[in-house]
């Protein structure tokens, strides 16, 4: 079933899927198209790379960022804080090498740099990040620092 309708033409692909080389090109035909069709393969790459997949959940004593990175070790990303409230995550995927008698039937794996950086909210304890990779996902947990309520105190009125 295709998922792009058919007054873009009958090619069958998956607008969901970021990595499908079958997606409706919408510049196709216009005078640039072939400028970037002489673009370096490995330049064309760059662009092609998704960035890594992040969930950021907030509960009552942290922040947590979940980011799918299958197949990297943890020495191939890096957890940083910034600025003193900049969290940024970043790593990198090295290509496969090819050998010469090698026949690539399709390769949808990403490879190449990532990065993300998420402005982190004043509650967050920046000294106390912790980060941990299990399973192909790094868990990012920045722990956030108590709400003081504000100390009411009660005013007898007289008269």
């Amino acid at each position: 079933m295709s998922l792009i309708p058919s007054f873009f033409g009958n090619r069958r692909s998956n607008v969901f899927d970021p990595f499908s080389l079958d997606v409706w090109d919408p510049f196709e035909g216009f005078p640039l198209s072939s400028a970037v069709a002489n673009i370096p393969s490995s330049a064309r790459e760059a662009t092609a790379v998704a960035n890594a997949r992040i969930d950021w959940k907030e509960t009552p004593e942290a922040h947590l960022f979940k980011v799918d990175v299958p197949g990297l070790k943890k020495e191939e990303v890096k957890v940083e804080v910034e600025d003193g409230c900049i969290l940024q995550i970043s790593g990198e995927r090295s290509k496969e090498q090819e050998e010469k008698s090698d026949k690539w039937h399709r390769v949808e794996r990403s490879s190449g740099k990532f990065l993300r950086r998420f402005r982190l909210p004043e509650n967050a304890k920046l000294e106390q990040v912790k980060a941990a990779m299990e399973d192909g996902v790094l868990t990012v947990t920045v722990p956030k620092e108590e709400v003081k309520k504000p100390e009411v105190k009660a005013i007898d009125i007289s008269g």
